[in-house]
Order: structure tokens, then sequence, then C-alpha cells
């Protein structure tokens, strides 16, 4: 296991408890950015979403203890308090976006993200990062993941997710549309720096934007999107690549030893 006291923090300092002056100012990681104009709307539109692409992956324990990092107004901590979780946290460094999740009396805390993980050893048996891994640079997401594996009790579940940086058509384009935008990932990627952060089991699964089954459009852009990546798939074969998700955003789930 890593120890925190030799952990290459990106900050003056190796006080893992004290602030983490991370490297993104406009879109900062400890804060959640997605999301519709309209916060409240965002309670009905990315639980859908959550509900789809996250939900099957989340531990069945209505007791568990669950932490949300960047949970921004709480959409993800809605959704499991909505499904009977009873033991979910949420951090964000904005107060303003927390001040929402309050109003809905959602068990949420303004707290930095770096700070907070320090702060808590094998506290949780779940952690899941709302905002993109791709809003840290390299070094800072090797601290962030030992932090979280610290963080986990043994056996506990880490959900994250991140660009897809194997879509030919988003990819290069997701990671210059964002000055915090610092990486892009693959399958391969998320599998070999969770390895690297002494994470087993580790899933990738791809995260599908059209889950609006109401809406008809969605089913059409759906099965466009399956051609896309047939017609993608083939290509990357061509080229000896064995890329097999190219959504635009990808998931991972991977846990901490049981033994660790």
């Amino acid at each position: 296991m890593a120890n925190r006291t030799t952990l290459d923090l990106p900050v003056a300092g190796r006080d893992a408890g004290a602030a983490m002056d991370l490297t993104a100012k406009i879109e900062p990681f400890d804060s959640f950015w997605e999301g519709p104009e309209d916060i409240e709307k965002g309670y009905t539109t990315v639980y859908e979403f959550y509900r789809r692409n996250y939900f099957p992956h989340v531990t069945a324990d209505r007791e568990a203890e669950i932490l949300v990092v960047s949970c921004g107004p709480g959409y993800f901590v809605d959704m499991l308090v909505r499904h009977g979780y009873r033991n979910v946290t949420g951090i964000d460094s904005d107060p303003a976006k927390v001040e929402h999740a309050r109003k809905r009396n959602l068990e949420c805390r303004v707290e930095r993200a770096f700070a907070f993980l320090a702060e808590h050893e094998q506290a949780f048996d779940t952690i899941f990062c709302e905002q993109e891994l791709n809003h840290l640079t390299k070094a800072e997401i090797l601290v962030f993941l030992r932090l979280c594996r610290e963080s986990l009790k043994p056996g506990g579940t880490l959900i994250l997710h991140a660009l897809n940086g194997a879509n030919p058509i988003t990819g290069a384009e997701a990671l210059a549309q964002n000055f915090d935008h610092y990486n892009t990932f693959t399958e391969y990627t998320f599998r070999m720096i969770l390895g690297h952060t002494d994470f087993e089991e580790v899933r990738v699964i791809p995260l599908n934007l059209y889950v609006f089954y109401r809406n008809p459009f969605n089913w059409v852009a759906r099965a466009a999107a399956s051609l896309l990546t047939l017609c993608f798939r083939a290509a990357f074969v061509l080229y000896g690549k064995n890329n097999r998700i190219f959504t635009k955003k990808i998931a991972a789930i991977c846990r901490k030893p049981a033994g660790a």
C-alpha cells in the first residue's frame, strides 16, 4: 500500500491533509461542472443517465458507506437516495453547487477532494468520482487513485469515468475543447493505470448517452452509434489495434483487494 507520507503530492509541502493546489483552475477537478444549465432539470435528466449506466454496478447493500467525489448539486447522491441507500456522502469544493443539494436534504458538504480523502482512511465501501479524470494531470491522477485506494475499505469498489480517446470523432476534440482537459483514456490505459495503483477486477464499460427511450430520436441515435462502432472497430483492426469501446465517455469499475 502507498504510504501517505511518501506520496508525490502535487502541492507545496507533503501534508496530505492540506488543501491541494490542483492544476485545473477554470473547471477544477473537485467541483462537478456537467449537466444542464437548469440545475433543477438535471435531477431528472442526469438521474436517468446515471441510473442506466452506473446503477447496475453499485453495491446492492443499502447500508454501504458511499462517497461521491465532486458531487456538484448532488445528482448521483440523489439517485442513490431515491433507490434506498442510507449512508451516502457527497463532497464538492463549490458552496453554490452544494447549496442546491442541501435544499433537497442531501448529505453533501463543501470539501476539497484530496484533503478529504487523505483524512478518511478505510472509511468507505464505494467511492464514485462524478468529475472526469481528465481534469487531473497524470501526476495528480496517480495521487488521487492512491488516496481513493487508502480511503476504501478492503474489498471496496471505485467507480470512475473519463473521455474516450479512442473515438475517432470526439477523442481529439474532447482533449482540445477544454483548457482544463489534460488527457484522454482508452480501455487499455484505464486498465494500465488502475493496475499500477493496485486495484483489481477492473471492468471498463461504455457510457451510453441515448438513455431517454421515450424519445424516438434516442433509438435512431443509438442505432447510428452502433453502426459507427462497427466501422471504427473494423478500421482499428486494419491498423492492428484491439480497441472495442468507442463511446464518447467510458467508465471503469474496480476493487481494492480484500486483503489490503
